[in-house]
């Protein structure tokens, strides 16, 4: 069904209701209107990295680990396997009258947010610190999740619009400043594609202020750009319980209908929370026009329409089977498989089973199911943790040893026993090992989202870069037995990796790796497929130079303005082959001007002389030189996931859209005024760390 027809429908249908029916509708929780034939639908829920919340549903990794597969075609496709499970689950639920929470078709997620700094306990929600990247990935993931039938398969919803990225304790409160310049070289470029390219449905407003203005009644943002430049046709939701931030902590307005008022004029439409339960009362009072009610109705029914819930549709016929089937399984080991990040490899892996005798397996994420998962997941029918993983490989040919190690935060594991109480069995397995996996990190009780689940620590932001001093005495243990060891880390954030660089054998990132990642991880360590995954996020060496963590400016931040030199770079990741770029060539002969006028397309040749088959990813990076305007160090314009055999060379055509050749001014507008361009083509960035790590320089053109 076509936008006009839905609107059309839409309009007709609320004309026939009252001004308090009207108004009920724009409740997250919307009731029943029987004598329209109106069922009851909850606008709220979760397809973060799966559905979420409503139970059983394929676990993919977390949102950060599907960044790092720099892959948009594996995004696409795991926004129609959720979608997919989503209209399954929908479908049997009504059919038992079960029109809860988290089981309609309003999916709201991706979140587009950049993640500007490491502390942000919200970021492995995010696809990474870097505009294209995060552009690319959500564009697909809401195409997967919308998809292209006669009407939508499930409505996307991009979140959080926009300048959000913690600290979360503050966010019911907090003024994010910035300029336009960042305004729209950083926090808007992935909502715009969103919007513009995607389509999306909806929008979600964020808890904060922007420049003085509460996000979910915004007049620049809402207005002027989002349904003004980029003409959205779809509707607003505000984040949870954030009108009722307007008077309560923001101070906008006085009081709830005052709120009420200035959210629906400013064109939020369905609130999240309680505060549009205030909505008739400010229209009696005479503040509240009945047009703005009528008009967010419309807007909401249109969304249902759309999505053919008054209509049969192609969709009503999805099986339940398909939950959690053999094929999503398969989707989701494939997104872990292209997930994990090796950062250092001294030869040790890949792992020879043939030549251990014992493994020991330490750590208080080796076990861990809450590690597999991040935040805002589901519930998996199945849990495959690294330590099963490796015993599932091995089986009966390896011995492997096992020892938590440590509390993941606590001192102890054992109310009632000494400090450090698992530390001594950790050396003794250790000792008794030919080698060790040590599983260190986080999860969700130690970074989110704030009150979300009862952070350990300040509302799921971390203080600094630092593991728990648990996991640090710890991994200090294991180095001093001296025996070989590779560092698993499970996080979904940059930490402090400095000592673990000296002294483990490798290290593999592996974020949160989905409900069965353990074994995806298990056949990286032994060699059945070749990492690939790459670094959406810095790795610093510490927290020095960047901003306070409130301080919105990009100064210092992120690898597009980073002056510090980083422990590993944006775009960086190992693989068992040796893949290179043999040369970069342009279609045509082009000068600067040329570039700005349309976009270019550009052959990359590569190889790889390893002997392992291997995936990678060729990056593309544009510098833009001549202009007052650009930014320190070259941007991600382009990336493209390929396969090589060994001895393997291929050409890639690849393009590069006219827009990474412009730059942003002062003001926030677009420019075309540079004399020059670099343009790079890697399997990294064209950095000095990330050739020291590589060895390997990038092919470059100037144009």
């Amino acid at each position: 069904m076509d936008r006009k027809t839905a609107m059309k429908k839409a309009t007709e249908l609320v004309e026939q209701m009252t001004v308090e029916e009207m108004a009920s509708q724009l409740r997250y929780d919307a009731p029943a209107i029987e004598r329209l034939g109106i069922p009851e639908y909850n606008w709220w829920n979760e397809g973060l990295h799966g559905v979420a919340r409503a139970g059983t549903a394929t676990v993919f990794p977390q949102a950060i680990g599907l960044g790092a597969t720099f892959d948009d075609k594996l995004l696409e496709e795991i926004g129609e396997v959720i979608a997919i499970e989503a209209r399954a689950k929908y479908n049997e639920a009504i059919k038992e009258g079960d029109r809860d929470i988290y089981k309609g078709l309003t999916i709201w997620s991706p979140n587009v947010n950049l993640f500007r700094d490491p502390r942000w306990g919200r970021g492995h929600e995010t696809y990474g610190e870097d505009p294209c990247l995060i552009s690319r990935l959500g564009v697909a993931f809401i195409e997967g999740l919308q998809g292209d039938g006669e009407y939508m398969k499930t409505a996307a919803c991009a979140k959080h619009f926009a300048v959000h990225s913690g600290p979360e304790e503050m966010r019911h409160y907090f003024d994010a400043k910035v300029s336009m310049k960042d305004m729209w070289e950083t926090y808007l470029p992935a909502f715009e594609a969103c919007v513009r390219e995607a389509k999306v449905e909806s929008v979600m407003g964020a808890y904060n202020r922007t420049n003085g203005e509460p996000c979910c009644a915004h007049g620049y943002l809402m207005d002027e750009v989002l349904r003004g430049k980029w003409k959205f046709q779809g509707h607003y939701v505000s984040d949870c319980w954030a009108v009722k931030d307007f008077h309560e902590n923001h101070k906008v307005t006085e009081r709830p209908e005052e709120s009420v008022k200035l959210a629906l004029e400013k064109g939020c439409d369905v609130n999240c929370g309680c505060t549009y339960q205030r909505i008739l009362a400010a229209y009696e009072e005479g503040i509240l026009p009945l047009e703005h009610i009528k008009r967010s109705a419309i807007r909401l029914f249109t969304t249902r329409f759309l999505l053919g819930m008054f209509d049969k549709t192609e969709y009503d016929n999805i099986p339940y089977e398909k939950v959690e089937c053999r094929e999503h399984l398969a989707l989701a080991s494939k997104a872990a498989r292209e997930s994990v990040v090796l950062l250092k490899n001294d030869g040790i892996l890949p792992l020879d089973k043939s030549k251990i005798k014992t493994i020991g397996v330490i750590g208080p994420n080796a076990d861990s199911r809450s590690a597999l998962v991040g935040n805002y997941h589901g519930t998996s029918s199945r849990y495959i943790t690294v330590l099963e993983g490796i015993q599932d490989y091995v089986k009966d040919d390896v011995r492997v040893l096992y020892s938590l190690g440590s509390h993941l935060f606590f001192d102890r594991e054992e109310p009632l026993a000494k400090a450090d109480d698992r530390i001594s069995e950790a050396k003794t397995v250790a000792k008794h090992s030919d080698l060790v996996v040590l599983c260190l990190g986080l999860d969700e009780s130690l970074e989110g989202e704030e009150g979300d689940t009862g952070n350990a620590y300040a509302s799921g932001d971390k203080k600094d870069l630092k593991l728990p001093k648990s996991q640090i005495r710890l991994l200090e243990a294991i180095a001093e037995t001296k025996v070989p060891f590779i560092v698993c880390m499970m996080t979904g954030s940059a930490m402090d990796l400095n000592f673990a660089s000296e002294k483990a054998s490798a290290i593999l990132q592996a974020w949160y790796p989905g409900a069965r990642g353990g074994k995806d991880v298990a056949d990286i360590l032994f060699g059945e497929i070749s990492p690939s995954g790459k670094l959406p996020v810095t790795l610093y060496r510490d927290l020095e130079g960047l901003p306070d963590f409130t301080d919105y400016s990009m100064e210092g931040r992120t690898y597009r303005f980073l002056k510090n030199e980083p422990l590993y770079p944006f775009g960086y990741g190992l693989t068992y082959g040796d893949t290179y770029v043999a040369d970069l060539k342009i279609d045509e002969a082009l000068d600067y001007k040329d570039l700005i006028r349309k976009d270019v397309k550009i052959s990359v040749c590569v190889g790889n002389k390893g002997a392992m088959e291997t995936e990678d990813v060729i990056q593309i990076y544009v510098h833009v030189k001549g202009t007052e305007n650009e930014i320190p160090n070259p941007k991600l314009a382009a990336f493209q996931r390929v396969r090589l055999k060994p001895g393997e060379e291929q050409n890639f055509e690849m393009t590069i859209p006219s827009s990474a050749f412009g730059t942003v001014n002062e003001q926030g507008e677009k420019c075309f005024d540079g004399n020059r361009a670099y343009i790079y083509a890697g399997f990294g960035q064209p950095d000095l760390r990330t050739k020291a790590l590589t060895g390997k320089e990038d092919k470059c053109l100037i144009v």
